[in-house]
C-alpha cells in the first residue's frame, strides 16, 4: 500500500476517526504517539536551556501536554503556558492536562492573554519554544488571544518548533490566516499537509534560518498512514501504545 503524500483538513480528520473507530486505537494513544515523537525530536536537537510550550484548547494543545510530560520525565527544564480556560479542555486534551497538573509541571494559565508582558518574559528565557496552539482544523482569520500570542512568539529569541503545522497556517491552502508562527522546525503527523505544497508556506514551516546553526525543516512522524486506495491503515508508529513506569505515565 502506498502511503499518502499530503492530506487535506478533512482527510486528517478522517484518518483519526477511522483509526479510532475501525482499528480500536483510542485517541489518547494517537496523542501519546504524537507527543512522544515531538519529544524525541526535541531531545535530538539538544536544547541548551528551558523548553517553553505554548498550549491551546484543542488536540494540538493536548499534544503539548504530552511533550511536557516526557521532557519532565527526562529531567529537562520545561514550562507550559496555557492560553485557554481549563474548563474548555475536552477529551484526550483534558486527560493530559490533568496528568501534567498531577505531575506538578510548571504551568501558567492565562486564557485571554491578560498578561502579555508576563508571556514575553516567559518566552525570553527559552532555548526552544513549542507551538502547540492551533491545529489543522483552524479556518478564518486568527482571533484573539492567539493573534497576539503568535506575534509575541515570533518576536521571542528562542528557536520555534511547530506541532503538526505552524499555528495560523491554513492546512489546505498553505496561506497564513493573519498572524502565523515562523517555525524553525515543523513536526507533522501522518503525512505532510496539503498546504505544504504551496511554496509560500515555506517561510512559516521551513525556510532560511533565523538563528545560526539550524536550518528550517519539516519532520514527519507516522502515527498511522492511510492508503487512499484501500482506506486501510498502512502502518503505525514504532511506539504504538501508551507505556507506564513507576515514575509516571510516559
Amino acid at each position: 500500500m502506498t502511503p499518502v503524500d499530503r492530506l487535506s483538513r478533512d482527510e486528517v480528520r478522517s484518518v483519526d476517526q477511522r483509526t479510532i473507530e475501525e482499528f480500536g486505537l483510542p485517541g489518547v494513544a494517537l496523542m501519546e504517539n504524537a507527543g512522544r515523537g515531538v519529544f524525541e525530536l526535541l531531545t535530538s536537537l539538544k536544547p541548551t536551556g528551558p523548553v517553553k510550550i505554548c498550549v491551546g484548547k484543542g488536540n494540538n494543545g493536548g499534544d503539548g501536554f504530552v511533550i511536557a510530560r516526557h521532557l519532565d520525565n527526562a529531567g529537562m527544564p520545561v514550562e507550559i503556558y496555557l492560553l485557554a480556560d481549563p474548563s474548555e479542555l475536552k477529551g484526550d486534551a483534558a486527560i493530559n492536562f490533568h496528568v501534567a497538573r498531577r505531575m506538578e509541571i510548571d504551568m501558567h494559565i492565562d486564557p485571554d492573554l491578560d498578561q502579555p508582558d508576563a508571556f514575553c518574559e516567559f518566552l525570553n528565557s527559552a532555548d526552544w519554544i513549542v507551538d502547540a496552539l492551533l491545529g489543522t482544523g483552524v479556518q478564518g482569520t486568527i482571533r484573539e488571544p492567539y493573534a497576539t500570542a503568535i506575534s509575541i512568539i515570533n518576536q521571542a529569541p528562542g528557536f520555534k518548533l511547530a506541532v503538526d503545522l505552524p499555528s495560523g497556517l491554513d492546512c489546505d491552502t498553505g496561506q497564513p490566516l493573519g498572524e502565523c508562527i515562523h517555525a524553525h522546525q515543523t513536526a507533522t503527523f501522518v503525512a505532510e499537509k496539503q498546504g505544504f505544497a504551496n511554496p509560500d508556506s515555506t517561510q512559516n514551516r521551513a525556510g532560511s534560518p533565523a538563528k545560526t546553526g539550524f536550518r528550517r525543516k519539516l519532520i514527519r512522524f507516522p502515527l498511522c498512514v492511510k492508503s487512499m486506495q484501500t482506506q486501510k491503515i498502512a502502518r503505525f508508529s514504532k511506539t504504538g501504545v501508551l507505556k507506564t513506569s513507576s515514575h509516571a505515565v510516559y
